[in-house]
């Protein structure tokens, strides 16, 4: 019996505990050590029932993940000892219940299902999780769930990937009942009633499938094709569901096609990178565990305007108190009002109660001075991006808070050392970058100036998790990592527009591949005025003769900034969100154009996709190059959670892998030829593409070497 699985005994009742930590992975030697002790108790006739449940905190979180690789790159078979485990739960002739505590999910949830019946603890939950993984199960979680609760609530749980709290678990038929108390005790409990009961085990996959409902399970359909564009796994999740009305063993075999063809595709091994790439970003070279850490107890924010505002949603949502500092009364109303909407609509949701909202309304404290600033652990600026203006607010917060406090600016472009000029402490100077909603998106990017403290650096990446953003460290240079990106993939729709292609037409070629919004919606939704100063800020960087986009200043002029004001790229009639073509902006870049001597001809699809991305790739090379991000997945994982890149293609960094370095290299080479020396292809992109090597490579080379 392996030593990750103990058996003890409570009676003639069998204990089967699984201590595998942290979350009981179905890994190497724990299915072997479950079978182990399930052949033990089957052989010894005391034994009349057996009870599975995990040791520390949860039942079975799932499988290995770093399991699915192996398969995928041949060095193991797809057959794992889940295969020979389930029947053997399945078939024993003595009854095994199933304890659940803290969460049983994919192979964890199929594994229970294995059992002849499942309690739980009511605050356990459950579900099949795998299309998060671009998966689906793979171990009879398709064909056993509909047994228990229906073809159309199993196509829910598998296609949407969301986790069932035990109430309803137990509601709907997964669980057999639910415990108060302590769990094994009360396990123990039930075990005792089922062998008074006569100890006759109840198999999951010799129940019939509960009668059929087209309506729900059509439903069901609708609302995956709608929140799935784009993915194969949530389909392929149905399919397998719905071959649950065969045979179970041709169901099972059914199952085991779609898995295969899930796990060996492209949007598998994109999403598997995307969960490793999460949690590798958090760890920083150089600045280890034993870094101390500063207690972030009280925070302030300098701003209550739509970024400040929601900056300060994300501390009170973590439950930390923040002081919200505006200039006027007036301003600072402003503020609150837009606050107090943002919660109200959370709870109209039903994302959050009225009792939460006001317990988190209670930590937003406004302020009209500095006077309670000496509380603050942490001062985050969320001023207008200008370099004086935050220079001056920094050294105003020099005079106002503790020697110790961290001072953060929000800047999306700005030095941070020359910010860091106005104090005298260097050293707790850092940019914290929130992405706008600042309390929805999950990205913080964390800029690091040249004096920034280890101490303050591990403070802002644990912080980060405390808020429930990913962290990322990049290095100090004008917009960082993900703005300097931004800013080629922008220029480029623009003179997309400019040479033939309409506004809507690069928006739909985007969003087809993948992205959430267009790049002339997504500028529309930034604000147009942003985007204006931030491009005025650095134009005397710009060599002359250069080539610039035409239609932006004219857009501006106009007072077009985009859906705050109700017009853009697109119009956005009565406050609306919908994105309205208009002719007039069509008619300012054919004329644009015209004046400029630029020849219109029509643009491909194709084209429009790498004449806006492929400059992504080539400035992460530089930024790599260059050390202002440490590893292709921080680029990753930077626009999958700032900008809408699809986690189903990885990432800018590891698209380009999928594609191939050498052929985006050649194309960067032609658009160069015809569009001149923007274009010019990176040392490190042709360096790679030369030696038949990937990103990933690099990012495998760079850790073996810090290693």
């Amino acid at each position: 019996m392996s030593g990750l699985v103990h058996l003890t005994r409570d009676g003639d009742i069998g204990i089967i505990t699984i201590n595998n930590p942290p979350v009981n992975a179905l890994s190497i030697g724990v299915p072997e050590g479950m079978a182990a002790a399930i052949q033990t108790c089957c052989k010894d006739p005391s034994v009349k029932a057996m009870i599975l449940i995990g040791g520390g905190t949860t039942f079975i979180a799932g499988a290995d993940i770093k399991e699915f690789e192996k398969i995928t790159s041949g060095e193991k078979p797809i057959g794992n000892a889940l295969f020979q485990l389930f029947p053997l739960l399945e078939n024993c002739s003595k009854p095994i219940i199933a304890a659940i505590h803290g969460t049983a999910l994919g192979g964890g949830l199929e594994t229970a299902m294995c059992c002849h019946y499942r309690v739980a603890a009511a605050s356990a939950r459950v579900g099949q999780p795998e299309v998060k993984l671009g998966l689906i199960p793979g171990a009879g979680g398709t064909q056993r769930l509909p047994r228990l609760i229906g073809l159309a609530k199993a196509a829910e749980i598998c296609a949407g990937g969301e986790l069932v709290s035990a109430a309803e678990a137990a509601r709907i038929g997964i669980l057999d009942q639910l415990i108060d108390g302590d769990l094994l005790q009360g396990a123990i409990a039930f075990a005792r009633q089922v062998i008074a009961k006569g100890g006759v085990p109840c198999k999951t996959s010799d129940r019939p499938i509960p009668p059929y409902d087209p309506q729900a399970m059509s439903a069901v359909k609708h609302a995956v094709a709608k929140r799935s564009r784009g993915l194969l796994a949530p389909q392929k999740a149905i399919e397998a569901v719905e071959a649950a009305s065969l045979p179970f063993e041709e169901g099972l075999q059914r199952e085991a096609e779609l898995f295969a063809e899930c796990l060996f595709s492209e949007q598998s091994k994109a999403l598997i990178h995307v969960f490793f790439g999460e949690r590798e970003v958090s760890k920083i070279p150089g600045i280890g565990q034993e870094v101390s850490k500063l207690p972030i107890r009280v925070a302030a924010v300098v701003g209550a305007g739509t970024m400040g505002g929601g900056i300060a949603m994300s501390y009170a949502n973590a439950g930390i108190p923040v002081l919200l500092k505006e200039t006027g009364q007036e301003a600072l109303e402003r503020g609150l009002a837009n606050l107090r909407k943002n919660y109200a609509a959370t709870v109209q949701k039903g994302r959050m109660t009225q009792a939460e909202m006001e317990q988190r309304w209670e930590l937003i404290q406004p302020t009209l001075n500095y006077d309670r600033f000496t509380e603050a652990d942490i001062v985050v600026e969320a001023v207008f991006e200008g370099m004086e203006l935050k220079k001056q607010v920094f050294a105003e917060l020099e005079k106002v808070t503790r020697p110790d406090a961290i001072l953060a600016s929000n800047t999306s472009t700005l030095d941070i050392d020359a910010i860091a000029t106005a104090t005298s402490r260097p050293q707790q100077v850092i940019g914290h970058h929130f992405f706008s909603p600042a309390n929805v998106m999950r990205l913080l990017e964390i800029v690091r100036g040249k004096e920034t403290s280890p101490q303050v650096i591990a403070t802002s990446m644990a912080l980060a998790k405390t808020l429930k953003k990913v962290g990322v460290l990049v290095g100090n240079c004008h917009g960082f990592v993900g703005n300097r990106m931004f800013g080629p993939y922008q220029r480029e729709a623009q003179f997309l527009v400019e040479e033939g292609a309409s506004v809507q037409e690069v928006d739909a070629a985007l969003v087809d591949f993948g992205m959430a919004l267009g790049p002339f919606s997504v500028a529309d939704l930034a604000g147009l005025d942003v985007a204006w100063r931030i491009r005025h800020e650095v134009q005397h960087q710009v060599p002359q003769g250069t080539r610039q986009p035409l239609v932006l200043d004219t857009l501006y002029e106009r007072g077009r900034y985009g859906q705050k004001t109700g017009a853009g790229w697109y119009r956005y009639p009565d406050g609306s969100r919908m994105a309205i073509p208009d002719p007039d902006v069509q008619q300012w870049i054919e004329e644009k154009s015209h004046q400029s001597g630029i020849v219109r001809r029509d643009i491909s699809k194709e084209e429009i996709v790498e004449r806006v991305l492929y400059p992504l790739i080539n400035e992460g090379a530089k930024i790599l190059a260059e050390g202002i991000a440490a590893r292709a997945v921080d680029i990753d994982m930077i626009y999958l959670y700032g900008y809408g890149f699809p986690a189903y293609r990885g990432g800018p960094m590891w698209y380009a892998d999928t594609v191939g370095l050498h052929r985006v290299y050649e194309r960067i080479c032609q658009f160069e030829q015809q569009h001149g020396a923007e274009w010019s292809p990176a040392p490190l992109l042709k360096k790679l593409a030369e030696s038949g090597k990937k990103f990933s490579d690099l990012d495998r080379d760079r850790s073996i070497n810090r290693d």
